[in-house]
Formats: C-alpha cells, sequence, structure tokens
C-alpha cells in the first residue's frame, strides 16, 4: 500500500484540491492510503507549517513531496519508487 500523509486545514480550498488531486492518481487495485492531518488541533504543528498547508509528504520522517499545489511529477516518481521496492 501506498502511504501519503496531507497537512492540511479544514478550511482550506487548496487542501481540497490536492486532495482530489492525488486521488485523481490512484489506479485501479492500486488506492492510496491518506492520512489527513489538521495542523490547526495541534500547536506544533500549526507553528511548523502555519500558511504553507497543503503540505505533502509520501514518508512522515521523509523529505516534503510538494506544497500548496500537488506536484504530479513528485509524486509519480515517489510511487513508482515504492511500487518498485520489494514487498
Amino acid at each position: 500500500m501506498i502511504r501519503f500523509t496531507l497537512y492540511s486545514r479544514t478550511w482550506c480550498h487548496l487542501c481540497e484540491d490536492m486532495l482530489a488531486a492525488l486521488r485523481a492518481l490512484e489506479q485501479p487495485g492500486q488506492a492510496f492510503e491518506i492520512d489527513v492531518i489538521d495542523v490547526d488541533a495541534d500547536p506544533a504543528l500549526e507553528a511548523r507549517f502555519n500558511e504553507l498547508v497543503p503540505v505533502l509528504y509520501g514518508e512522515p520522517d521523509g523529505p516534503e513531496l510538494c506544497h500548496y499545489y500537488l506536484d504530479e511529477a513528485a509524486v509519480r516518481a515517489y510511487i513508482e519508487r515504492k511500487t518498485a521496492l520489494p514487498a
């Protein structure tokens, strides 16, 4: 399963757009597991990301894939790396 972490906030239209664009990349039989985390629910996350949201990570402790808008090339490269790894 390919996992993503999306740092978001509830009233953010860019966040909704990024989630929809990420879901549009799913293929039949290859659904993503997407953890959507509301930065406003945690003062540390709000301080860290503030106006940068939405921010997308593949691995929570890995490098940022993109923010504000979905970087389709970066996401596809991440998916290719994850699907190339042995299970």
